[in-house]
C-alpha cells in the first residue's frame, strides 16, 4: 500500500471554526494527508484570505466559493483525493451532491444531511460512482470502543439484554444564540440545523456508538424531545427508548443544558454473561465485569487487547488517549481505503450508510416525540 501523502481539500472550517481546526490537526497527525486547496468561509474575501494567510496555501488554490473551487480543481491532474466538508448541517447535502458529481471522495461532518431523502441521495450517488463517502463519527476512533466491539462480537457478554448511552453537556444551557455566537445560532435554527437539535448534534454520535459496537438493529423507538431554554425551538434535551431486534432494550439521554458537564458521552452494554462500560471522560479505560466477578479495568495500549483495538491505539499504555487521536483514525482509515489497501483501521470506517442511519434516527425520534408513542424503525433500514 502506498504511503505517499494524499491531497486533501476542505470546504468550510475558516477563521473561528473550531471543527475546521480539529479536522486539519487530525488529517495531519499521521502524515497521510496534505491540505492543498479549499474554500473556507461563506464570505468570499475571508475565504481566500484565510487560505492564503492563515494556512499558507497556494494562492491559486484558495477559492471564494464552491463554484470557483469546482472550476479550479476538478480538471487538475493533481486534484484533491479527498474533500472534507465542515459546514453547517443544511449545506451538507447540496455541497456533497456537487462534490460527488465532480468525482471527489468526501468526508462529511455529521449529520450527513438534514433529511433522510437527502442522505439517501448522497449514499446512492457515492455508491453509483464508486466513491468513498465517510461520515465523521469521530468517537468510533477510540481504541477501547474497538475493544468493546471485539469482545461483544466474540460473544463474551452473551446475548445483549440492554444498552445505555448518554451525552450530557452544558454548552447551550444559556441562550447563546441570542448573543450572536455563530455555532449556537445555526444549531438552534431549524432552517439550518434540520428537524433535530441536541439529538442530531450529539445524539447521533451515541447512536452510532451503539450500532458500531453491538450491531443491534432497532425495531421501534419512542422519544421525548424538548427545548428547555425559553424561546428555543429545537430540542436541547432528549430521551429516547429503543426496542431492538432480538429483544434488547436501549435507553438514551442527550442534553445540551446539563450544567457542569463539559462532555459526558458514555456507553454501557449489558449481556447475559457480563457488562462493558466506557466513557469519553475516562476514554483510556474500559470497565469489564464478568457475571459474578469483580470489575476489571482495561487500559488502552495493553498488549493483550484485541488486534484491532491495538491498531487504533496511538499512545503507550498508561498515557491518556485523546480526542484528536481518535479523530485522526477517521483520516487514517480514509487514507487506507483511498490507497486501495485493506488496512485494519479502514476496514469498518463509518461510511455514508452509517450517516444515513443517523439521519433516520433523528427523523424517527422527532416523529415519535410528536406522536407521543412508539414508532417503527423503517423496514428498509433493518436489512
Amino acid at each position: 500500500m502506498s504511503r505517499r501523502r494524499l491531497r486533501l481539500a476542505m470546504i468550510g472550517g475558516g477563521e473561528g471554526a473550531q471543527i475546521g481546526r480539529i479536522h486539519r490537526h487530525a488529517a495531519a497527525l499521521d502524515g497521510r494527508f496534505e491540505l492543498v486547496a479549499g474554500c473556507f468561509d461563506a464570505d468570499p474575501a475571508a475565504s481566500v484570505r484565510f487560505g492564503r494567510e492563515m494556512l499558507g496555501l497556494d494562492p491559486a488554490r484558495c477559492y471564494p466559493d464552491l463554484d470557483a473551487f469546482l472550476a479550479g480543481e476538478a480538471a487538475r491532474p493533481d486534484r484533491p483525493e479527498l474533500v472534507a466538508v465542515v459546514t453547517p448541517n443544511h449545506t451538507h447535502a447540496p455541497i456533497g451532491r456537487r462534490l460527488l458529481e465532480a468525482g471527489f471522495p468526501v468526508l462529511m461532518e455529521k449529520p450527513l444531511a438534514v433529511s433522510v431523502a437527502e442522505a439517501r441521495e448522497l449514499v446512492a450517488r457515492a455508491e453509483a460512482r464508486g466513491l468513498l463517502l465517510v461520515t465523521a463519527y469521530c468517537y468510533w476512533g477510540f481504541s477501547l470502543v474497538q475493544e468493546m466491539r471485539a469482545r461483544i462480537a466474540r460473544g463474551e457478554l452473551g446475548r445483549i439484554r440492554a444498552v445505555r448511552a448518554v451525552c450530557p453537556i452544558q454548552w447551550l444551557a444559556a441562550p447563546l444564540e441570542r448573543t450572536g455566537r455563530p455555532a449556537a445560532v445555526w444549531r438552534t435554527d431549524p432552517a439550518r440545523a434540520g428537524p433535530g437539535g441536541c439529538i442530531a448534534d450529539v445524539g447521533t454520535h451515541a447512536f452510532h456508538l451503539v450500532r458500531a459496537t453491538t450491531g443491534l438493529v432497532p425495531r421501534r423507538l419512542a422519544a421525548d424531545l424538548a427545548p428547555l431554554v425559553e424561546g428555543r425551538v429545537l430540542d436541547d434535551d432528549a430521551g429516547v427508548w429503543v426496542a431492538f431486534e432480538g429483544g434488547a432494550r436501549g435507553r438514551f439521554w442527550f442534553s445540551q443544558v446539563a450544567v457542569g458537564r463539559s462532555q459526558g458521552l458514555a456507553l454501557e452494554v449489558f449481556g447475559e454473561r457480563g457488562a462493558l462500560r466506557w466513557s469519553l471522560e475516562d476514554a483510556s479505560r474500559l470497565h469489564w465485569t464478568p457475571l459474578g466477578e469483580a470489575t476489571r479495568v482495561l487500559e488502552a495500549g495493553r498488549p493483550d487487547l484485541d488486534p484491532v483495538a491495538r491498531a487504533f491505539a496511538r499512545v503507550p499504555q498508561g498515557h491518556p488517549e485523546g480526542y484528536i487521536d481518535a479523530f485522526a483514525n477517521l483520516y487514517r482509515g480514509a487514507a487506507e481505503r483511498l490507497a486501495g489497501g485493506t488496512g485494519t483501521v479502514g476496514a469498518d470506517l463509518p461510511d455514508g450508510r452509517a450517516g444515513l442511519e443517523g439521519v433516520v434516527f433523528v427523523e424517527t425520534a422527532v416523529r415519535a416525540s410528536r406522536r407521543g408513542g412508539w414508532v417503527d424503525w423503517p423496514e428498509e433500514m433493518r436489512r
